[in-house]
C-alpha cells in the first residue's frame, strides 16, 4: 500500500542545565567556582533513504523527540551532548510546515538531510559568572528548551517516464512488458490501486524509470476515479507514455480518450499538461486496433504527437518504443540539465518576537518577546545572587520599563515564558 502524506511532530532535545559547584581540594586555598556548562540539545533531521517506498512508517509513530543534553559537572565538566535525531524519509519527499503549510524542503537525493529542529542551548555553570567583585557566584544557567515543529510529508514519486491512460488500456501490461515490475493485471477498471515504479534496462549502462499512473478518466481532477490521489505523482515526471487503447475494446473512441486524459492533466496542472508526450497505440494484436491505426496515427500526428502502435501481448514495436522513449529524454536531459542538490539544508530559525505586553483580563497579562522568554527559561531565582543577577537582565531588556507603560498594576498576574509571575514595580 502506498502511503504518501503524513503528518508529525518533531521536537529537539532541551540542553543541559549548569551547575552551581565549587574547588575543594587540599592545598587550593580559595579554589573557586568550577561548576561546568550542559550538554547542547540534539536536533531533528529528515534523511533522504533510496530503500524507503512510501510513509507508512509515520502513520504508526507521529511524535519525534531527540535526547535532552546531560547536565554539566563539577570542575568545569561540560554535561554530555543530546544525540541528533535522525528520521528517514523516502526519496522524494517534500517538506512542509504543517502550521503556516510554508514549504521548506524536497529531498531528492538518496542521502540529502534536512535540519528541521535545532537542540535547546547549553546552560552555562558558575564559573562562567565570576567577576572581581564576586568570586563566588551562586548563578547558573537552565538549558534552553529545544524547537518544535509540525511537519506535513509528501511524497512524489521519482520517475523519468509517467505511463498515463484511461483504465484498461494496457499501462500496467506495457510496464510489466518493459520492466521487471508485476503490478496486478485484470479485464476491469482500477486493477491498478496504486503508483507502480519499474526500471527499463535497454542494456548495461542505460536505463531509466517509469510510473504507471492509476486512475485517470473524466473529473480525475476532481476525485472522480483515483486520479486525485496520484495525479502528484507524475509531477516528477520529464516525458509521458499515453497508452491509447488502439481497439475501442470498451466502445470507447480512442481519440476522444486521448482528449480526455489531456484534459485532465492540464487542469490538474499547466506544467504537467504541458509535459512532452509518446503515444502507445496498444493492443495492436487485435484486428480492430489495425484497422483503426492509419486514422489514428494521421489524426495524433497533425497535432505534432509522435506515434508508436505496439502490442503488449505480443511484445510487437516495444524495441522501437523504448528507442525512442531513450532518445527523447536524452534530448530533454540535454536541453535543461537537472540543477546541482544541496545535501544538507536547514529550516531558518524562528523570527525574533519583538518584546509586547498583552491584556487579557483587568489583573491579568501576559508578556511575549523572544529575549525576555529566553532569559525567563534560562533563569534561576533560588539564590540572592542569581535573582540580581536575571532581574538586572530583564531590566536591561526592557522588560520593566514595557510594564510601566502597559500600565500594569501593582499585583497583577504576568504570564511570561509558561511561568505565572506576580507584578510588583520597585
Amino acid at each position: 500500500m502506498l502511503i504518501d502524506q503524513a503528518e508529525i511532530t518533531v521536537r529537539a532535545g532541551k540542553g543541559g542545565d549548569g551547575v552551581i559547584t565549587f574547588r575543594r581540594e587540599k592545598y587550593v586555598p580559595r579554589g573557586g567556582p568550577s561548576g561546568g556548562d550542559g550538554g547542547d540539545g540534539g536536533s531533528v533531521l529528515l534523511r533522504a533513504d533510496g530503500q524507503m517506498r512510501t510513509l507508512l512508517d509515520f502513520t504508526y509513530r507521529s511524535i519525534y523527540v531527540a535526547p535532552d543534553g546531560a547536565p554539566g559537572g563539577s570542575q568545569q565538566r561540560t554535561g554530555k551532548a543530546g544525540e541528533d535525531l535522525v528520521i528517514r524519509v523516502p526519496v522524494g519527499t517534500i517538506v512542509y510546515d504543517a502550521d503556516s503549510g510554508e514549504r521548506l524542503a524536497d529531498l531528492v537525493r538518496p542521502g540529502q538531510t534536512l535540519l528541521v529542529a535545532r537542540g535547546g542551548r547549553r546552560g552555562r555553570g558558575n564559573v562562567h559568572f565570576a567577576t572581581a567583585t564576586r568570586r563566588a557566584p551562586r548563578i547558573y544557567e537552565r538549558g534552553l528548551p529545544g524547537e518544535e515543529r509540525r511537519l506535513r510529508l509528501e511524497l512524489q514519486l521519482l520517475a523519468d517516464v509517467g505511463i498515463v491512460g484511461m483504465p484498461n488500456a494496457g499501462k500496467s501490461s506495457l510496464l510489466s512488458r518493459i520492466s521487471a515490475a508485476r503490478p496486478a493485471i485484470a479485464a476491469y477498471p482500477f486493477t491498478t490501486r496504486e503508483p507502480q515504479l519499474g526500471v527499463v534496462r535497454l542494456d548495461a549502462e542505460t536505463e531509466f524509470i517509469a510510473a504507471d499512473m492509476p486512475g485517470l478518466l473524466a473529473g480525475a481532477h476532481q476525485g472522480v476515479g483515483l486520479g486525485d490521489q496520484f495525479l502528484r505523482h507524475i509531477r516528477r515526471t520529464r516525458l509521458l507514455l499515453h497508452v491509447v487503447d488502439a481497439a475501442g475494446v470498451e466502445g470507447r473512441d480512442p481519440l476522444q480518450d486521448f482528449a480526455v486524459i489531456n484534459a485532465e492533466l492540464a487542469t490538474y496542472d499547466p506544467a504537467v499538461g504541458a509535459l512532452p508526450q509518446i503515444v502507445v497505440l496498444n493492443k495492436l494484436d487485435l484486428p480492430a486496433a489495425r484497422e483503426n491505426l492509419p486514422r489514428l496515427r494521421e489524426a495524433l500526428q497533425r497535432q505534432g504527437y509522435e506515434c508508436f502502435p505496439v502490442s503488449t501481448v505480443t511484445g510487437e514495436g516495444i524495441p522501437e518504443l523504448l528507442r525512442a522513449t531513450n532518445r527523447r529524454l536524452r534530448e530533454l536531459q540535454e536541453a535543461e540539465p537537472p540543477p546541482p542538490v544541496p545535501m544538507h539544508l536547514e529550516v531558518p530559525p524562528r523570527a525574533e518576537v519583538p518584546l509586547q505586553v498583552i491584556r487579557l483580563a483587568p489583573d491579568r497579562f501576559e508578556v511575549r518577546g523572544s529575549e525576555v522568554e529566553r532569559i525567563m527559561r534560562q533563569a534561576d531565582f533560588s539564590t540572592r545572587d542569581a535573582s540580581r543577577h536575571y532581574h538586572d537582565r530583564l531590566r536591561r531588556a526592557g522588560l520593566f520599563e514595557a510594564l510601566k507603560e502597559a500600565n500594569v498594576p501593582p499585583g497583577a498576574t504576568v504570564l511570561l515564558a509558561d511561568q505565572e509571575l506576580t507584578y510588583e514595580p520597585d
